[in-house]
């Protein structure tokens, strides 16, 4: 299950990667010049469908860490073991050999 949850990570966050990359830029600097047919044939809409699928990923990927972090946790608790009931007490016995 740990595992599936990395890779659902891995993969959201690619697909992150690429729909930032197809948005167009909002603000100044160098891609000003360019934006100027922003408002041409329903453009705004694509760009509202790309902004609201960047912050559904993002939060998906936040909550997928999260779900990640408490099964790790989890999974390590069940292997180490914590608190008195898990713990193996060990006896040393001294036969007074030396070495």
């Amino acid at each position: 299950m740990f595992t599936l949850c990395v890779v659902l990570i891995i993969l959201a966050s690619i697909v992150l990667g690429f729909v930032v990359l197809i948005q167009n830029s909002k603000g100044g600097g160098l891609a000003s010049n360019f934006a100027s047919s922003n408002q041409v044939m329903g453009v705004r809409k694509t760009a509202d469908v790309l902004e609201k699928t960047t912050w559904g990923l993002a939060a998906g990927i936040m909550l997928l860490c999260f779900v990640c972090a408490f099964m790790s946790k989890n999974e390590y608790n069940s292997i180490h073991g914590t608190g008195t009931d898990t713990q193996v007490e060990q006896t040393t016995t001294d036969n007074g050999a030396e070495e």
